[in-house]
């Protein structure tokens, strides 16, 4: 099923982290690296066309670590610059519930590779999670605290739009509780330009979604439970009834977690991750280009 657009608002807590938990979970269970897996598709396979992170080849690291915001020696976020002089759009991408892990650190070398200043923020301050329960603790602890939350992205805004490199257009995404948190900074966040979200927390108040102040990026699973195909669509009903722009589509055969992690099972997962992963480029070069 792909749906034609679709709304949703957002707000703090928006699923119960019991479902949250059951979903990056399902997702999750591997340990990420920094080096490059075996290769497990051929030359014309739908995952040559992907980002090398998400098909488990990523290569060493190439960016560099970051303290961006004032005051706080915990919070290191990850920075990749693409080659050139620029000046270039920008990204703010967010980890998953387990933080910011090297998957997520190699993609954002591929978006520099795209031609993105790519900052992968952390909201953990440094922590990480090797297991649910660590997992969950990290995330009620940040849950519990949104406006930090919004307060550090707002400084990852204010870092990319000082850099002399940056166009000014800035755009944020993030996966499963970072997806959560894209839309959740998108409708009270600091002024930005695009938001993207990898089967997120989400909402269905229209007065909520009408905060958002510009078109909107989703990527769903139909075999999901957090959130679930009639989220999506309660999502893509507010965001209609409030007059806001997305692009939003439920991907059929796949669970959650299918398109940061294309490797757990490229043989269902390849091809829609391709599709994902052709629209993502199409919004952010409409919405940043």
């Amino acid at each position: 099923m792909r749906p034609s657009a679709r709304t949703w608002p957002f707000a703090p807590a928006l699923i119960g982290l019991s479902l949250l938990a059951i979903a990056c979970a399902d997702s999750a269970n591997g340990t990420d690296s920094a080096d490059g897996a075996d290769d497990a598709t051929t030359a014309s396979d739908p995952a040559q066309e992907l980002p090398s992170a998400i098909t488990g080849n990523g290569g060493e690291l190439e960016g560099t670590n970051l303290q961006y915001v004032d005051g706080d020696d915990l919070t290191t976020g990850y920075l990749a610059v693409p080659d050139g002089d620029g000046p270039f759009p920008a990204l703010i991408i967010i980890h998953e519930w387990n933080g910011l892990q090297d998957r997520v650190r190699q993609l954002a070398d591929d978006f520099a590779d795209e031609g993105y200043v790519t900052l992968a923020a952390d909201l953990f301050q440094g922590r990480t999670g090797s297991n649910p329960q660590e997992n969950m603790a990290l995330v009620r602890e940040a849950q519990a605290d949104q406006p930090a939350m919004i307060a550090n992205l707002n400084a990852a805004v204010a870092y990319l739009r000082g850099r002399s490199d940056v166009t000014g257009r800035v755009g944020a995404m993030g996966w499963c509780f970072g997806g959560g948190v894209a839309l959740s900074f998108g409708l009270d966040g600091e002024n930005h330009e695009a938001t993207a979200i990898f089967y997120g927390r989400l909402v269905d108040d229209r007065e909520v979604v009408a905060r958002m102040d510009h078109e909107i990026y989703g990527t769903f699973a139909a075999l999901d439970n957090g959130p679930s195909p009639e989220s999506v669509a309660a999502f893509e009903a507010a965001l209609r009834a409030a007059g806001v722009e997305n692009d939003l589509h439920i991907y059929d055969d796949v669970d959650h977690g299918f398109w940061l992690r294309v490797d757990q099972d490229p043989e269902v997962r390849a091809a829609p991750a391709a599709d994902a992963w052709q629209r993502l480029k199409a919004y952010l070069q409409r919405t940043l280009g």
